[in-house]
């Protein structure tokens, strides 16, 4: 795969916006399949559209195809607990694709209390010629069939269809955040503030509770549940990360439920640096394991982290995303900012680390040159085949270059929290509020 100082040549191939820009459009979810052909957003208005990576154009045979829009349904409806007098949220927190087995596809889908599997499929062919029903579907008199039939197929316009298969509730107390499908591809898990809970895909009405770190007094919590992911390829491991900071792997194989971890990823931490802020920007917002297995990628409010499923002391390496933002700790706490919940991203060989910021910046980092380097998803830059250029953040009262902007200057309603990497190209899909970029590396498409 490229280095970040190639992703100087990113350029855009397709960028959806919504027309109206209200709250129920802004995305909050965004998942390639695991071949990349195929892209989920979910919405804050409980909607899920899917975006299909159209072939290569016969006239134009080295140019890569673009993502268009290929499905759109409602997920997630709007709710009330009459019980605990609370309105549940139709937003999409996490969409999970399952490994296609077939023709069709499936997607989970979670909003803060209800997962849902989703298939996919299209359909080109209707079928023709029944001997008990008329062209309407209607039911013909028996007595006026006096002669048999073989139906057959006629071809269509393509159809795709969208139904719900499974539907999993009732079974979190609190909002759910993360959704992981396992490798044996047969189970899945859900997490919660404070509990994490096991699936069959095909059982419904009951799930194994895996973890539960509810005290007997609530009084006595003093950390809750931020993000959860299977191993990619032990079906028995998993990590579930804190708002401590810390990371838990566990083992299924040691017990049923795995309050004990068997791995504690934790920094110690530096007394000297200790503030106000110190518990709240070291909440890890995202935890993912690397595609090999080795290791887990983490980011908390100020930086990303590498860690070594070996080395459970420190991580092995640690990125700055905006440094700069460490003496705005105090208005980005008035403003509620320092809440956000930033997630991260591999590339498809382990090489390259993604993950968003402010003002629709997001950074890339290069693990082997440690070369790193901030791009802009805007309007202004989203022409068709426009080459990104990088931008550079300049801390309060430093010297500034022409085309530097001022840590003072960044906007901080625009934010990038979503992102995905496509899982063996040099592909990108940034969600900035309501708009959805696609961005692909024009050097490794030239090269194809």
């Amino acid at each position: 795969m490229t280095q970040p100082k190639r992703y100087a040549s990113l350029c855009m191939c397709h960028y959806v916006t919504q027309i109206t820009p209200v709250s129920t459009d802004i995305i909050s979810t965004v998942e390639f399949n695991h071949t990349g052909e195929l892209l989920a957003t979910g919405d804050k208005g409980g909607r899920v559209v899917i975006f299909q990576r159209e072939p290569e154009s016969k006239t134009e045979p080295f140019s890569q195809g673009e993502y268009n829009v290929y499905s759109t349904f409602q997920s997630h409806e709007p709710e009330f607990d009459y019980l605990k007098s609370l309105e549940i949220e139709e937003k999409i927190n996490k969409i999970r694709w399952l490994p296609q087995q077939n023709a069709a596809h499936f997607l989970l889908s979670t909003n803060d209390k209800t997962i849902k599997l989703w298939k996919v499929s299209e359909r080109d062919k209707r079928p023709e010629g029944y001997n008990l029903k008329d062209e309407e579907g209607r039911i013909k008199d028996i007595c006026t069939v006096t002669s048999l039939q073989v139906p057959v197929l006629k071809p269509m316009d393509l159809m795709v269809e969208v139904s719900p298969r499974r539907v999993f509730a009732n079974a979190h107390t609190y909002h759910v955040n993360s959704i992981s499908v396992n490798s044996d591809y047969e189970t899945y898990m859900s997490a919660d503030d404070l509990r994490i809970n096991l699936w069959h895909l095909d059982i419904t009405d009951r799930s194994f509770n895996i973890v539960d770190i509810k005290p007997a007094n609530m009084e006595d919590l003093t950390e809750v549940i931020t993000a959860a992911e299977f191993h990619p390829h032990h079906c028995n491991l998993f990590v579930y990360s804190s708002s401590k900071g810390t990371l838990r792997l566990c083992d299924m194989r040691e017990a049923a439920l795995c309050d004990k971890h068997s791995k504690l990823f934790e920094e110690p931490e530096d007394p000297s640096a200790r503030s106000f802020f110190s518990e709240i920007i070291s909440s890890v917002s995202d935890v993912k394991f690397s595609h090999s297995g080795r290791y887990l990628l983490t980011r908390d409010y100020l930086t990303a982290k590498v860690w070594d499923l070996n080395m459970e002391s420190k991580p092995l390496e640690t990125y700055q995303v905006h440094d700069y933002l460490r003496s705005k700790l105090c208005s980005l706490y008035e403003n509620d900012c320092i809440f956000d919940k930033f997630e991260c991203a591999w590339n498809g060989s382990d090489s390259v680390i993604m993950t968003g910021a402010y003002n629709n910046f997001f950074r890339m980092f290069d693990r082997n040159t440690k070369r790193d380097v901030t791009l802009e998803a805007s309007r202004e830059s989203s022409k068709p085949r426009a080459v990104l250029k990088p931008r550079r953040v300049c801390a309060a009262g430093g010297k500034r270059r022409k085309d530097d902007i001022s840590v003072d200057s960044l906007d901080f309603t625009k934010k990038i929290l979503h992102t995905a990497w496509h899982p063996t190209e040099n592909i990108i899909a940034i969600a900035a509020t309501n708009n959805l970029y696609i961005f692909q590396d024009k050097l490794n498409s030239e090269m194809h």
